[in-house]
């Protein structure tokens, strides 16, 4: 790594320094520039009067996006790594929808994309507590997802089953024409959603509905209870550092951590 490259990685990939951090708040800035540009030029009314300088604010954005984009690239140890990490792609993406507006109308739309990237503010400010608990939630999310995928398949016969007796018990003369619709009807219910466009009109129907909505209330109890679990066991094993792994691009070490966590590799440049 060349000493221009090792002085740029410092600036945009570490927070931890002064230049990273004002630098990382610039970068906030235009961020949100550029999603409230891409707003305002959904509003008619403004894009008829004003949609000259929109687009030209909206490739300006690109333009320097697309500069910054490369420079993550050029000075980032495994490129690789960067391209295919989670910010990596939310940067690519957040640039393409401008160039894909020259082949395919209207999808520079698709630019608010770029609001993702606001995630980044939990680093760039370095709000340690924030970046824990972000990190902290994920984790729970991760160990959590295989039980919640298990609950989920074992709701869905009850969906189809209590689907199937309402579209038998109510019909097509109260709105039940088929038991897809029937099934939509016993998960707005259970879920406790309720919009009311369809609704039982037999006392049979109506007692069945009752059931289901007591049901829901448990139901929705028990991927609480799931993710509570994993939530106080992730707390236990929380990071609460910002460092970024030059190998994996992987946020979140100890303070005290001279190694990545996820690979192994030295956390400071050579």
């Amino acid at each position: 790594m060349t000493k221009l490259q090792s002085r740029l990685y410092d600036l945009i990939f570490e927070a931890e320094t002064r230049d990273g951090r004002r630098f990382d708040l610039i970068l906030i800035a235009v961020i949100v520039s550029s999603v409230v540009v891409v707003a305002l030029d959904s509003v008619a009314s403004l894009n008829e009067s004003y949609s000259m300088l929109f687009l030209g604010l909206e490739w300006l954005f690109t333009v320097a996006f697309t500069i910054e984009y490369l420079t993550r690239i050029y000075c980032f140890p495994k490129r690789w790594k960067y391209i295919f990490s989670f910010y990596g792609i939310i940067d690519l993406l957040s640039i393409l929808p401008t160039y894909m507006s020259l082949i395919f109308v209207g999808t520079h739309s698709f630019a608010v994309i770029r609001a993702i990237r606001l995630l980044r503010v939990f680093r760039i400010l370095k709000l340690a507590q924030f970046v824990s608990q972000q990190q902290i939630l994920s984790q729970a999310l991760r160990d959590s997802r295989a039980k919640i995928t298990v609950f989920i398949l074992a709701i869905l016969p009850i969906v189809l089953i209590v689907g199937t007796i309402m579209y038998l018990v109510e019909g097509e003369t109260n709105g039940f024409t088929s038991i897809p619709r029937s099934m939509y009807w016993a998960i707005v219910t259970m879920t406790t959603v309720g919009y009311g466009d369809i609704a039982p009109q037999t006392i049979f129907g109506q007692f069945l509905a009752s059931i289901v909505m007591v049901l829901g209330y448990g139901i929705l109890a028990v991927p609480t209870g799931i993710v509570s679990v994993h939530l106080s066991h992730a707390i236990l094993k929380s990071q609460s550092n910002t460092e970024t792994c030059p190998s994996c691009a992987l946020e979140g070490h100890a303070d005290d951590a001279s190694f990545c966590r996820r690979c192994g590799s030295p956390l400071e440049l050579a």
